[in-house]
């Protein structure tokens, strides 16, 4: 509270300092004063060379066939306590993808199975060029109940994962 009233007050004398400090000045009166309790306005557009962002259902997740050897996205959620720690392979479309957070690519993969919240498998990779609608296939260590803080808790993950692009997508 000490901090959102000081960061405030800052806040006020710097909208008086820049607009001015006389009595009866409208352009101080009507000076946007920000409230420094609250958090900074989030950019409503991307960079023009940033790649458009389909939402997953507009990914088409048919005819997506189990990787020989590999799980499910499902089967991921349902054995992750068995299989934490453990390679294992998953092949699926990319229905989201952000990069270069901490240092990782982070892609969001579905094959079609699994109900809400055990359909969407998250993916850290240090390289991965996939983009969303891309079919990939991914290895990497399954890691549970991860947790990176500001609301980031991850059930199940897997890590440090090689993803290769399959099909079209994969051919420059």
């Amino acid at each position: 509270m000490l901090k959102a009233t000081i960061a405030s007050t800052l806040a006020l004398a710097a909208v008086v300092t820049l607009s001015g400090c006389s009595k009866g000045s409208e352009e101080a009166a009507k000076a946007p004063v920000a409230d420094a309790a609250a958090p900074a306005a989030l950019p409503t557009s991307v960079p023009e060379n940033h790649p458009a962002v389909k939402p997953s259902a507009e990914v088409d997740l048919a005819g997506i066939a189990k990787a020989e050897g590999g799980k499910t996205v499902a089967e991921v959620f349902a054995e992750k306590d068995a299989l934490a720690n453990q390679q294992v392979v998953v092949r699926g479309k990319v229905v989201k993808a952000n990069y270069g957070v901490m240092g990782m690519d982070w892609l969001h993969v579905r094959d079609g199975s699994g109900a809400e919240g055990t359909n969407d498998l998250t993916v850290t990779a240090t390289s991965a060029p996939a983009k969303v609608g891309d079919t990939v296939l991914v290895t990497g260590k399954v890691a549970t109940d991860k947790d990176f803080g500001m609301g980031y808790q991850y059930p199940v993950l897997v890590e440090q994962a090689d993803v290769k692009i399959e099909g079209a997508a994969a051919t420059p």
